[in-house]
């Protein structure tokens, strides 16, 4: 068929793509990103995130100098390493796949448990996890930063009126503080805000696929996700149950295999996915979450379409200039 004839029979279907419109009743799931995360218990200052950004880069922070905030959440790379797990103290393997730190001030819980209620109370646990950074006691941590001249300064800025500012606790407030800065809009929000023109009709199918797949009962908000607990196998078993997600915190059999269902922001950049970075590709994820959440089998089609439209949740992390820099 000669060119000029294809695109002759293409043409209904290209005015067809363009003149779709989103379903909007589903766009009242959903929210358009906030600039920051505020915090009443840890309010954003300057001087803290100005702190928090160095401490996030500061491998001084781990028992063998080598590991940082930024070794398992690289700022450049959407803020995951893409391994199925971290490599962490002297070469040891953690068991569960790093999340991004984009975007997870907003999220009602941390963790893929949920074991933390904020980014403040996050930071503190990789510095003391024996298996990731290994500092031996949060007093260790304290030495460590007191032994540095240039942060008695930075503290003190950070904290003003404290008697003694270079504490874990600060440590943790100022990490916290950068990390409510870390948001990435994109398109989706601008089609939020009210512009139609922001998603072009392939995407707006694939955000009405989305929807009627019924995958937004789950990942909905402002971050696609990380509001909520959900069993991983609702309509089938998931093969893998070494890990017990939440239960492993509460202690309870109810929570077994329940995990905080993760933000879809950025997802087209943070392979591997799940809890265990068992997934390589977001065709197999998407794949895998129709057969076990929904029970339903996606077609090839309805899986692209879907896809076509998280594309669209992918925000400009910048080099420096947009986010409190790397």
């Amino acid at each position: 068929m000669r060119p000029a004839a294809a695109l002759l029979l293409l043409a209904p279907l290209i005015v067809a793509a363009q003149n779709v419109t989103v379903n909007p009743g589903a766009l009242k799931l959903f929210r358009p990103l906030p600039a920051a995360v505020s915090s009443d218990a840890n309010p954003i200052t300057e001087a803290k995130v100005s702190l928090g950004r160095k401490l996030y880069h500061e491998t001084r922070l781990s028992r063998n100098r080598d590991i940082s905030c930024n070794t398992c959440h690289p700022l450049d790379r959407y803020g995951v390493d893409g391994a199925p797990v971290s490599t962490g103290d002297r070469g040891q393997k953690g068991t569960r796949n790093a999340p991004t730190v984009y975007n997870a001030a907003g999220h009602f819980a941390q963790f893929w448990d949920g074991r933390a209620p904020d980014v403040e109370e996050q930071a503190k646990g990789p510095v003391l996890n024996p298996v990731e950074m290994a500092m031996a006691s949060a007093a260790q941590v304290e030495a460590v930063l007191k032994s540095i001249p240039e942060y008695a300064d930075l503290f003190r800025r950070a904290f003003p009126g404290q008697p003694d500012p270079v504490t874990f606790d600060n440590l943790a407030r100022a990490i916290g503080a950068f990390e409510r800065r870390l948001i990435t809009p994109s398109r989706w929000d601008r089609l939020l805000k009210g512009d139609p023109s922001a998603l072009t009709g392939v995407e707006k199918s694939g955000f009405n696929k989305f929807v009627e797949s019924g995958c937004a009962a789950c990942h909905n908000g402002a971050y696609v996700g990380g509001n909520a607990f959900q069993k991983l196998g609702m309509m089938h078993p998931w093969p893998n149950t070494a890990d017990l997600g939440r239960a492993q915190v509460t202690r309870k059999d109810s929570d077994k295999f329940l995990f905080k269902v993760p933000s879809l922001r950025n997802v087209t950049r943070t392979a591997p996915y799940f809890h265990d970075g068992s997934i390589a590709t977001l065709d197999e994820a998407i794949r895998k979450m129709g057969t076990y959440q929904l029970g339903k089998n996606l077609t090839g089609a309805d899986i692209r379409s879907i896809a076509t439209w998280l594309e669209t949740l992918t925000g400009n992390v910048g080099t420096g200039t947009t986010f409190p820099g790397f």
